[in-house]
């Protein structure tokens, strides 16, 4: 398996941790009649649920342009040391990004986003130049 591909595993594993978190958290929010229930009504959850579902929604977008990245990446045979270095970069981001959101530290919140955010257009940029 190359180094991207490697990357975006851990990286939708890291995916799978933040919905259990998420999904902790919310259900201690609103408890589980709710949790279990039809949601007929939108939950909201507010506080650390909330920061939680947040970073799980924002890995969500991510993760579909990333693996973008790394499929085209892979497929046009254009892995190098570059595009690698641009998956851990991408991978050790979304980690930092996590307990950033979930703690409200701004505004390196929005840093380490933007560094997984360059990493992976960096990624693509490698691909097709």
């Amino acid at each position: 398996m190359t180094p991207e591909l490697t990357a975006l595993t851990l990286a939708a594993l890291l995916q799978v941790l933040q919905f259990f978190a998420y999904a902790v958290a919310a259900n201690a929010q609103v408890g589980p009649k709710t949790a279990m229930g039809p949601r007929d009504t939108p939950m909201h959850v507010t506080g650390l649920a909330g920061r939680l579902h947040r970073a799980l929604s924002n890995h969500f977008e991510g993760l579909t342009l990333f693996t973008i990245a790394v499929v085209v990446t892979t497929l046009s045979d254009q892995a190098s040391p570059f595009t690698a270095t641009c998956g851990w970069v991408y991978l050790a981001a979304r980690v930092a990004y996590v307990p950033a959101y979930a703690l409200g530290l701004s505004p390196w919140r929005t840093l380490i986003w933007a560094l997984g955010f360059v990493a992976t257009v960096a990624m693509l940029l490698a691909a097709v130049l």
